[in-house]
């Protein structure tokens, strides 16, 4: 079977891990950075979440990997627990085919240091893997030889510098030698990173996939409004109707994602719960019985989400839209994978309006869902928002007059007067728009 990665001189272990894989043909940000790695040259890789830019820095490391040198000679940061985790399972996929023994350590924070630092006194491994604190930890204490490592890759750069940890990856960074080629990986490169990359970088490639899609074509982006339901009910219906494969359920913050793991276990549902609270050892356990299908339904946090890279993810269930709107691209964004379909449903309340305008001016469209009679069906035009009145410019002439005497003191039953007056120009316009729309299809 041809393997199109062939052009890029692998190693033959690394041809057969990549068929393991099921990799035929190479993603655009590997085509475009393998070759530029494997020439010793600094790089920023820019493309979208689920893109392939693990393997695109994976593969030419492990191709250049000195095997009978038992000293380290890469090390991989990236911001999340999660992702170490993550990341440390891909290169022992790749690592399993060498004839040879290949070390590699994670090093996260959470786990056992001690126990880190026994091992080190005995042995340091070839690649690094971990979170920069802890990672900049076993260095400060010297334990973690990294001066003969000459690689460096910083892995989600953008949450690397949102979570505050540029200024510890500056200190790692420190420690290597002049010979340094960095390896810049993300999504989006924010402005505020320039100063860092110029610092440690000389004249990197740059490498940018544009983004055809904010988000995968593959996935069906469903909004519902919850017309004043309990969302936890929404949920569970949802998850409840056919038979999703893997559905990720993401929440604002760990005390919602507690509250709605109980909830859907008193419906008799095998929730797993992933969220910052979590002790490292018990959330790779988790994680690794996810991955396993042990269970069909995750509640996470934002944190989680762009740690979690589970194959088969056939379900996204946002329970409400992040205030950071780039969340929503990475929740989103974990299912549709690998060229297959997937499904992304936003749960949103008619006060939450500005937030799924804030997610629509990114690019993102929706089509609007709702839930009937256990079904999902097509909802109603968009008119939520296009067809609401603006400003005053469709309420009569009486009605303006009652808004414009609210700036003055007026009584606290006539305010609730005015909004009942609206309330029910609303409904009389929504009628009417319907009425037009529709007229036409009887």
């Amino acid at each position: 079977m041809k393997n199109d990665f062939k052009k890029f001189g692998l190693k033959s272990y690394l041809l057969k891990a990549i068929n393991a894989l099921h990799f035929k043909t190479p993603t655009e940000i590997q085509d475009k950075v393998i070759p530029v790695i494997q020439q010793g040259k600094s790089v920023v890789g820019q493309s979208a979440t689920g893109s392939g830019k693990t393997h695109a820095y994976l593969l030419p490391i492990f191709n250049q990997l000195k095997l009978d040198q038992d000293k380290v000679q890469a090390v991989i940061t990236t911001p999340s627990r999660e992702l170490a985790y993550q990341l440390y399972n891909n290169a022992k996929q790749l690592a399993k085919y060498c004839p040879k023994t290949i070390h590699i350590a994670d090093y996260i924070g959470g786990t056992d240091e001690a126990r880190q630092i026994e091992k080190l006194h005995h042995h340091q491994p070839q690649i690094v893997i971990g979170t920069p604190g802890r990672i900049l930890d076993l260095i400060n204490r010297q334990v973690l030889d990294i001066h003969t490592a000459d690689r460096l890759v910083i892995d989600e750069a953008d949450m690397t510098l949102d979570m505050g940890f540029l200024n510890v990856i500056d200190q790692i960074a420190s420690h290597f030698g002049k010979k340094l080629q960095m390896m810049v990986f993300s999504a989006t490169i924010p402005q505020r990173l320039a100063p860092f990359l110029k610092k440690y970088m000389n004249h990197p490639a740059v490498e940018k996939v544009p983004v055809k899609s904010v988000i995968n074509p593959n996935i069906d982006n469903w909004l519902m409004s919850t017309k004043g339901r309990d969302r936890a009910e929404i949920i569970y219906q949802l998850l409840t109707i056919g038979q999703p494969f893997l559905v990720l359920i993401f929440a604002n913050t760990r005390e919602r994602v507690i509250q709605l793991t109980k909830f859907l276990r008193s419906k008799g549902l095998s929730v797993a719960m992933i969220e910052g609270g979590l002790q490292p050892r018990r959330r790779k356990r988790v994680m690794k019985q996810v991955r396993h299908l042990k269970y069909q339904f995750v509640v996470a946090t934002d944190l989680a989400a762009r740690g979690i890279d589970i194959d088969g993810v056939s379900m996204v269930i946002n329970d409400q839209i992040p205030s950071d709107f780039r969340y929503f691209i990475h929740r989103v964004g974990r299912t549709g994978r690998n060229g297959m379909h997937g499904l992304a449903i936003t749960l949103y309340s008619p006060d939450e309006s500005n937030l799924v305008k804030g997610v629509e001016k990114m690019g993102i469209k929706f089509v609007p869902k709702e839930l009937k009679n256990g079904q999902i069906v097509d909802a109603p035009h968009k008119h939520r928002r296009e067809h609401r009145r603006h400003g005053n410019k469709h309420l009569s002439a009486a009605m303006r007059g009652m808004i414009s005497k609210k700036s003055k003191h007026v009584k606290p039953a006539y305010k609730h007067k005015i909004k009942v007056a609206l309330r029910m120009n609303d409904e009389f316009n929504t009628k009417t728009y319907n009425r037009r729309k529709y007229s036409g299809k009887k």
